[in-house]
């Protein structure tokens, strides 16, 4: 994806991954994934979940395209879409951008009111 393309991600997108990514099970699920991909049974192995509820939260993930899976006979195998976070990054970058430019502002204004306020 382009970088013009990731700034003009539709915002139900960026919806989608900040949404997926407000579950902590989720998170930690995407912080696994970025070491390698991995099965069904090897991601919900450490969680004290019915395997169902388990596959939601990969339905999630899958569905706003935070990962994408395989199956090859019965093991379905998940992998991380690291485009899918750079977009999330790319967002959360120009926020911040923004905020220290306003802020920036907020200083230099501040500090000119102070300079013009007598002692």
């Amino acid at each position: 994806m382009t970088p013009a393309a990731h700034a003009a991600a539709p915002t139900a997108v960026i919806d989608g991954i900040f949404r997926a990514l407000a579950d902590p099970t989720r998170r930690d699920v995407v912080e696994r994934l970025t070491a390698k991909q991995a099965s069904m049974s090897e991601l919900a192995a450490p969680y004290r979940m019915a395997l169902p509820s388990f596959l939601e939260h990969m339905k999630v993930l899958e569905g706003c395209g935070l990962v994408r899976s395989r199956k090859i006979g019965r093991v379905r195998t998940y992998q991380l879409e690291t485009e899918r976070l750079k977009l999330a990054e790319d967002w959360l970058g120009r926020q911040r951008t923004l905020w220290e430019q306003r802020l920036d502002r907020l200083d230099s204004y501040l500090l000119s009111m102070k300079e013009e306020t007598p002692e």
